[in-house]
């Protein structure tokens, strides 16, 4: 058994990766999110944990699990903290989908990671599928985080290095329908 296709979903904050992540699974494609990878790692990884408690003590723990919005105050207000949080992560989040893509049996396996770019990261992928939507779609979408915003790649660079982009100004049943057009076209090739 060879590996899948390897894609890549990534987009801006608010644009809707997690709904197109949904929408690739619908349609048979395997599919992981960093996202939920690092609360895994939050969860399981006792050498992460171990870390996260020397850098910034019990505050960042409620009930004995990581306490993810602690973190986020002290990390966007901070750039040499994020910094030192994402020393930590990224290398285990890229292993950690880096392994689940080789158990994959599925033909086509897509994995949502916002921070792609900014990481380098779209080179250990086949393809790349971007989400964008118009700016005030996403800051409506996006709420407080849009201060998170200005540290990512801007979505006209995203959606240039893209093998394939849809702007999500529609329907949940239109990014439906580009999840399925994608996947028809990657099986096809």
């Amino acid at each position: 058994m060879g590996r899948p296709l390897a894609v890549a979903l990534t987009g801006g904050i608010g644009a809707g990766k997690s709904e197109a992540l949904r929408a690739f699974a619908r349609h048979g494609a395997a599919v992981i999110s960093s996202d939920e990878v690092v609360h895994r790692l939050y969860r399981e990884d006792e050498d992460l944990r171990a870390r996260v408690r020397e850098r910034w003590g019990e505050r960042v723990f409620r009930d004995g699990e990581v306490d993810r919005a602690a973190i986020g105050r002290i990390v966007f207000s901070d750039r040499a903290e994020l910094a030192w949080l994402e020393s930590q992560l990224h290398p285990r989040v890229q292993a950690a989908i880096d392994a689940w893509l080789a158990q994959q049996a599925a033909d086509v396996a897509v994995a949502e990671i916002p921070l792609l770019y900014e990481t380098g990261g779209e080179s250990r992928f086949d393809r790349v599928v971007v989400v964008t939507a118009p700016a005030a779609v996403r800051a409506a979408r996006r709420g407080a985080a849009a201060e998170r915003e200005a540290r990512l790649a801007p979505e006209e660079e995203k959606l240039r290095r893209a093998d394939f982009a849809y702007v999500n100004d529609g329907s949940l049943d239109e990014l439906d329908a580009f999840a399925a057009r994608v996947l028809e076209e990657l099986r096809r090739s």
